[in-house]
């Protein structure tokens, strides 16, 4: 049964380490939240290692130069794991071809830069969908718009056995008070079309395996000592149960209407989300703090 704590403090000193979402748990897209931010300073200095995980489709540089502009200062982590980083390495080996055709926004195009941990890396050329031999996906060219307006695109794209790489398993992310639609949402509708996503942000294996790799370059830390942390059930909590981590479920995030969040969820409505979903959390807090 998940328990509903008050404050990380209240569990952190069981885990030597924490894998923390960042959009809706340590900022919204605008700004980050000051709560979050200290909790995440204090548990580093009682010892603890925070890794950032996040699914964000770019390199943890880019993600870190945006941290920087939102407000989340360097002392409240330790490294980032990125789905951006993982679906890069599997771009440079060839997953989707050499010939890629691009949906995403231009501040993503970082997605593209160099990546010197793969030996012998892929050549990749961004072309038309008419010349691509597969497609690499970094969100909507417009987050605002219905994801069906890629189906003529995706009928063609699958008519051709393209893969379609999915930099970002989130279908839907809060900026702020708007919701935008994420690439998860596309590579969604793909494969309900038929054609074949793949997956390497949360809740897939991959992100995971990296997560540990940057964990291991600063302390050995075995799997019951980490804790994650995220607001998405579908990414965040289900990602970790398959991991066999604990996890603390952040409430006020995307589900905070149906958890009926303020400061805290109400019991009730938690227990009916969970029920719902057929997830069931270690922890819940309404915001992390």
């Amino acid at each position: 049964m998940t328990r509903i704590i008050d404050s990380l403090a209240e569990v952190s000193s069981q885990y030597d380490a924490l894998f923390v979402d960042l959009w809706g748990c340590v900022h919204n897209g605008h700004t980050a939240y000051a709560e979050a931010v200290a909790a995440l300073q204090d548990y580093r200095r009682a010892g603890g290692i925070v890794v950032l995980l996040t699914n964000a489709p770019r390199h943890r540089a880019s993600v870190a130069r945006q941290l920087e502009k939102l407000g989340v200062p360097q002392d409240s982590y330790d490294t980032i794991t990125t789905s951006g980083d993982s679906a890069r390495a599997a771009m440079y080996q060839g997953a989707v071809g050499r010939k890629v055709y691009f949906i995403g926004q231009p501040h993503d195009l970082s997605f593209f830069d160099p990546l010197h941990i793969i030996k012998n890396p892929v050549e990749i050329t961004r072309v038309p969908l008419d010349e691509a031999e597969g497609i690499v996906c970094t969100g909507p060219f417009d987050p605002n718009a219905d994801p069906a307006v890629m189906r003529p695109e995706f009928l063609l794209a699958k008519q051709k056995g393209l893969k379609l790489l999915c930099a970002n398993p989130d279908i839907v992310v809060d900026r702020g008070e708007t919701r935008e639609w994420c690439a998860g949402a596309l590579a969604k509708l793909y494969a309900d079309m038929g054609g074949e996503s793949l997956y390497f942000g949360k809740p897939h294996p991959p992100i995971y395996d990296l997560a540990r790799r940057r964990l291991a370059e600063i302390a050995k830390v075995s799997d019951d000592n980490i804790l994650c942390i995220g607001d998405g059930l579908h990414t965040d909590v289900a990602g970790a149960l398959g991991e066999e981590l604990d996890v603390l479920f952040i409430t006020g995030g995307l589900s905070a209407a149906e958890t009926r969040t303020t400061r805290q969820p109400d019991p009730e409505a938690l227990a009916e989300l969970l029920a719902e979903e057929k997830l069931s959390p270690t922890y819940a807090i309404g915001f992390l703090r």
